[in-house]
């Protein structure tokens, strides 16, 4: 018996939400109690951990309980209800409100069970918790409903800012631990891949325990403080603004230095005549870009510091940070290496601004062809102001990456290669929480998913350490039979509804979303 068998927690980590109907009941019965293990306990087989749990308490994942003797998933199952006949997007955000029971459905009424606490299949040879029969469109559908048991997953953040948020493959922690990787840059974001099984189960306990806690956080919509080696401290959450170093960013960049002159170099022309924006990666200057060029700017002499790439766009002209552009410069008149008295003249006007239009100063040479500052032009506060018009908000995106490609598969069909080909050829659509599932290319069943668009808290944990995460997969009911499976536990979802009464029921969460039942796969 290991140490997270013993596990087991007290009454007050029992279903505290207000159930929909008459209490929990048995979702998954326990094996013969063993000869060794108390009277007043079970041995939840729900995962690897086998705890044994004590009347009235649950095990270490808080979803699994000991109810009069009985194993006992404690967690009301989620299902999603919409009036038919209506799409997604015509119906409105209802939250995650409870209704009564009585009001669960009606010949208006279209209802989803979702995978958000239905339960496992393992160990891995039992059909899936739900498979469900139902009507779309006047097709007859199966949706074969359970929470997986992930190990193989990962959690991808983009932050969009241009802050510096660290060296690439840098390592993230969280409380010490190692938790994750800075990954590649994007346009106007930055990127983060955390979790793994690598951090889960190959390096310590603690590395694996703290792992998985954010993993679960972040799948849940909660903030995370993070530490990247060599970078900044961050606090991100799902749909919210990161906080870097202590500050919450505002907007993402309009695009690179070289993007902004080209949108911005018509609104410019004729009332400056040098603008630089800066840029981390492509600081743009605009007499030297092909824009200013069209426009038949006149050549300003400047002299930039950087690798010059193409005309006017240049690499490298200060190191990463927090400065202007994702730079690490206070004084945007350190990236200039002087201008070529042959050409530039006192009185050149200079405008220098950043990819945001948070930092811009405008400046006159003098006549030692010196910049001095001076105040900005009404015309071109206007145009600066517009960068940051065209700025959207800066916002923390969560994507779940998980492989859905092991034993799962079991509780769908007795045939596992049956269910991967048959999403491949588009006849079965995949979900996590009734949210649409990106499926990627190649082998297996690997998806990704926007946490914002599925029911808060949909993930759980195990302490092996592993993520539990909902997942369904809906088809045809003739396809589903071609497939081989699990005919005999197919039930209607009016059967479902009369006999398993520990439910609640939400109106649908994303009216974004399309509606699982007779949507299309999202795939590679």
């Amino acid at each position: 018996m290991t140490e997270h068998t013993k596990v087991d927690h007290s009454m007050e980590n029992l279903d505290s939400l207000e159930p929909t109907s008459a209490g929990p009941t048995v979702l998954e019965k326990s094996k013969p109690r063993s000869a060794n293990m108390a009277s007043n306990k079970v041995e939840c087989n729900a995962c690897p951990v086998l705890c044994q749990i004590t009347e009235g308490r649950t095990g270490a994942c808080d979803r699994w309980g000991n109810v009069d003797g009985v194993l006992t998933r404690v967690d009301p199952v989620v299902v999603m209800r919409r009036l038919s006949g209506k799409d997604a997007s015509g119906q409105p955000a209802a939250g995650e409100a409870a209704v009564a029971a009585t009001s669960e459905a009606g010949p208006d009424t279209e209802l989803f069970v979702s995978g958000v606490a239905s339960g496992t299949t393992y160990p891995d040879y039992k059909p899936a918790p739900f498979i469900v029969a139902s009507k779309a469109r006047g097709v007859d559908m199966v949706t074969v409903v359970t929470e997986g048991i992930f190990s193989y997953c990962s959690f991808k953040v983009k932050i969009d800012t241009d802050r510096y948020l660290g060296p690439e493959q840098s390592n993230i922690r969280h409380k010490g631990e190692i938790v994750g990787h800075v990954t590649t840059a994007e346009y106007g974001s930055q990127m983060l891949s955390l979790g793994g099984v690598h951090h889960l189960t190959g390096g310590s306990k603690k590395e694996g325990r703290i792992t998985c806690d954010v993993m679960m956080a972040l799948g849940n919509k909660q903030a995370v403080e993070l530490t990247i080696d060599g970078g900044a401290q961050l606090v991100v959450q799902a749909g919210k603004a990161p906080i870097v170093d202590g500050k919450e960013e505002q907007r993402m960049r309009v695009g690179c230095g070289s993007a902004t002159i080209g949108i911005f170099a018509k609104q410019w022309f004729g009332h400056v005549d040098e603008v630089i924006v800066v840029d981390d990666h492509i600081t743009g200057v605009l007499t030297e870009h092909q824009a200013g060029r069209c426009l038949d700017t006149v050549p300003s002499g400047i002299k930039m510091k950087g690798r010059r790439s193409t005309p006017g766009r240049y690499f490298q002209v200060a190191n990463p940070g927090n400065g202007w552009g994702g730079t690490d410069i206070s004084d945007p008149l350190s990236i200039i290496e002087g201008f070529d008295p042959k050409v530039a003249h006192p009185g050149l006007r200079l405008l220098i601004t950043s990819t945001t239009g948070e930092h811009a100063e405008y400046f006159e040479l003098d006549e030692a062809l010196q910049p001095q500052p001076k105040p900005m032009p009404e015309v071109l506060r206007k145009v600066v102001d517009r960068i940051g018009e065209n700025c959207e908000p800066s916002l923390c995106s969560v994507m779940f990456l998980g492989g859905a490609g092991g034993s799962l598969r079991a509780g769908v069909t007795e045939n596992p290669i049956w269910l991967t080909n048959s999403i491949k050829q588009a006849l079965t659509n995949v979900t996590c929480g009734g949210a649409p599932a990106y499926v990627w290319a190649g082998g297996g069943i690997t998806v990704m998913v926007d946490v914002m668009r599925m029911p808060d808290n949909s993930f759980g944990y195990v302490p092996t350490p592993a993520i539990v995460a909902p997942i369904e997969f809906t088809m045809a009911l003739a396809d589903y039979e071609r497939l081989g499976g699990h005919m005999d536990n197919v039930r209607t979802i009016d059967e479902i509804m009369k006999t398993d009464h520990h439910h609640r029921i939400i109106d649908w969460h994303d009216p974004a979303s399309p509606w699982p039942l007779g949507n299309k796969p999202m795939l590679a």
